[in-house]
């Protein structure tokens, strides 16, 4: 079984989220080191729900990669992306 989970690059570190699991979350300083804990609290938030009776979302969380057709973008901070 495969569940998306989502990483994201803040001003300190790295958190994800698992958006099929409301509430399973992690946090770190690297990449790596989220990830490892994200595929930890998946298992941990599962075994929770099924140690309570809960039902067991399956996995539905798909990805798409967006491609902008614009030849420049402007980007929080004032600096420019091109496309």
């Amino acid at each position: 079984m495969q569940y998306l989970a989502i990483i994201e690059r803040g001003e300190t570190g790295f958190g994800a989220y698992v958006p099929d699991l409301p509430g399973c979350i992690a946090a770190a300083e690297s990449k790596q080191e989220v990830v490892n804990l994200i595929r930890d609290a998946v298992e941990f938030h599962i075994e929770g729900l099924v140690e309570h009776g809960e039902a067991v979302p399956a996995p539905s969380s798909r990805t798409v990669l967006v491609k902008l057709e614009a030849t420049k973008i402007r980007v929080h901070g004032g600096s420019t992306l091109k496309a």
